[in-house]
């Protein structure tokens, strides 16, 4: 049979050497006794990882690993090969993904730095797979650990680092801007509770997106009293309806779950964008003197001012970006700067627009199906924008002393939706975008150019991310931090 030859990406700092290629039949064609033992161990490949260390995510079971497949399988092919795969490229190799049949399972060998690991390809489910460390001593004595992202339709296997994803900033030094970092985000993030089609977004509660590694919340806001009294006085919402069937939810219960998840885990930080909306009479403004009054004056766990921070400026704090104008009485604040970062006014529906300390794709106008792979194209093209970005980072890249100030913050919104077309709801167009952006960020970002910039991919809003515990796309992303960490740990 005539099948295509299997293609590689690296996307660690590290050099891999793949050693070993063995060939299985599919699962059914193995003896009976053993395929039900197989099948499972093939499809409970998780879709986060942890250090061996760390304590499993509240939503994360026990991994298995692949080595119980060899105990009852014996591959019909085997070939020792040598190829040398470098940091951040990508080799297009000889080896043809299937010999015999085209569901065979194909192995893959790989060493780095001594270390031997394994990782079958393809899987049952389009779930990211750990790669299985090999040899004596492989479950306490691994130096690293690596996550891989097959994508069966291109024959393509990306590998990249493994991080824990309830603490993954704490690798990542303070001198580093925000606006360096890829980091996820949700799209109208607390929107996880039975709603209207088109209100909700968001497959599971932030709690849980903030454990599995979303640092940047999107959430819309109504005063219950334009002049903010009492304690529950401003409902979460979007656009004009709540965010629940079963009655109001609060902003500061919200708020008190964030901080609960900065306490526990102080390395990291997360941004929190602000909108008014809703049918209520309060303004702007009126928004503005509330959260300041009420949230964050004298509040250390807030960073309001008007500029980028570092990453050590502001962990274990939240970031407040506003989308709102501010009262005249704040323009004073922090030595007359203002207050807040400014994300104020950025155009409308649009697939690139720079306001402020943001630059924004938010088209997000999705009327037919059809303009589903418009607005990937528009994510796509953020992202390389967002990748030939160098930031200024003091002591590496700009002097220590008076450093240049960065760059805006690169926000790109994978969320659209039109409630009046049922292949348009919010959960419909993220069944097709996340796979599609998970496909890109593996296969093609920041692969064009020489690699001008830092090759991040800036804040990446998402919807549905964690549906059926799914968090590849997440992982991604966090993953395109890996030649920003090697610039940094070397110093140019």
């Amino acid at each position: 049979m005539s099948a295509p030859s299997l293609s590689i990406r690296n996307l660690t700092s590290f050099p891999f050497e793949l050693k070993l290629v063995e060939r299985y039949h599919a699962p059914q064609s193995i003896e009976p006794r053993v395929i039900a033992n197989i099948t499972h161990n093939i499809t409970s490949f998780v879709t986060r990882v942890r250090s061996p260390s760390s304590p499993a995510s509240p939503t994360s079971p026990t991994q298995p690993t692949s080595r119980q497949i060899a105990e009852h399988a014996e591959s019909f092919a085997r070939q020792d090969v040598s190829l040398q795969i470098q940091p951040f490229t990508t080799s297009k190799t000889e080896v043809k993904t299937a010999e015999r049949s085209a569901d065979e399972i194909l192995r893959l060998t790989f060493e780095c730095d001594g270390q031997r690991y394994r990782i079958d390809t393809p899987t049952p489910t389009h779930a990211s797979q750990t790669l299985v460390p090999l040899g004596p001593g492989h479950d306490t004595d691994v130096k690293r650990e690596f996550t891989g992202v097959f994508i069966k339709s291109a024959s393509f296997l990306a590998i990249y680092s493994s991080t824990n994803l309830q603490r993954w900033m704490q690798y990542i030094k303070d001198s580093t801007p925000l606006s360096a970092l890829s980091i996820p985000g949700t799209h109208n993030s607390p929107t996880h509770h039975k709603a209207l089609p088109s209100v909700r977004c968001q497959a599971v509660s932030p709690s849980i997106q903030l454990l599995n590694g979303v640092r940047f919340l999107d959430i819309r806001v109504q005063p219950e009293h334009a002049e903010g009294e009492g304690k529950d006085f401003m409902f979460l919402v979007h656009g004009a309806f709540p965010t629940s069937f079963t009655g109001q939810k609060y902003f500061h219960k919200l708020v008190d779950h964030v901080y609960e998840f900065l306490d526990k885990h102080p390395s990291e930080t997360v941004i929190m964008s602000v909108k008014l909306e809703g049918t209520g009479t309060a303004n702007d403004q009126q928004l503005s003197l509330i959260l300041h009054d009420h949230y964050t004056n004298g509040n250390e766990r807030w960073y309001t001012k008007p500029r980028i921070p570092s990453l050590g400026e502001v962990r274990g704090r939240i970031v407040l970006m506003r989308r709102f104008a501010i009262h005249d009485s704040l323009r004073g604040e922090h030595e007359g700067a203002g207050w807040a970062i400014d994300a104020e006014n950025w155009a409308y529906n649009t697939p690139n627009d720079r306001h402020g300390d943001v630059c924004v794709q938010d088209f997000c106008e999705v009327l037919e199906t059809e303009n589903i792979n418009e607005k990937i194209n528009f994510c796509c093209s953020h992202f390389e924008r967002a990748g030939e970005s160098v930031c200024p980072i003091p002591g590496v890249t700009t002097d220590a002393i008076h450093p240049v100030p960065p760059g805006p913050l690169y926000l790109n919104f994978l969320s659209a939706s039109n409630f009046w077309k049922v292949g348009c709801w919010p959960d419909r167009i993220a069944a097709k975008m996340n796979p599609a952006i998970v496909e890109f960020l593996c296969m093609k970002h920041d692969t064009e150019g020489g690699m001008k910039g830092d090759g991040g991919v800036g804040i990446v809003v998402c919807d549905w991310v964690g549906k059926d515990d799914d968090w590849d796309l997440v992982r991604c992303i966090v993953g395109m931090n890996a030649r920003l960490e090697m610039k940094l740990a070397k110093g140019v």
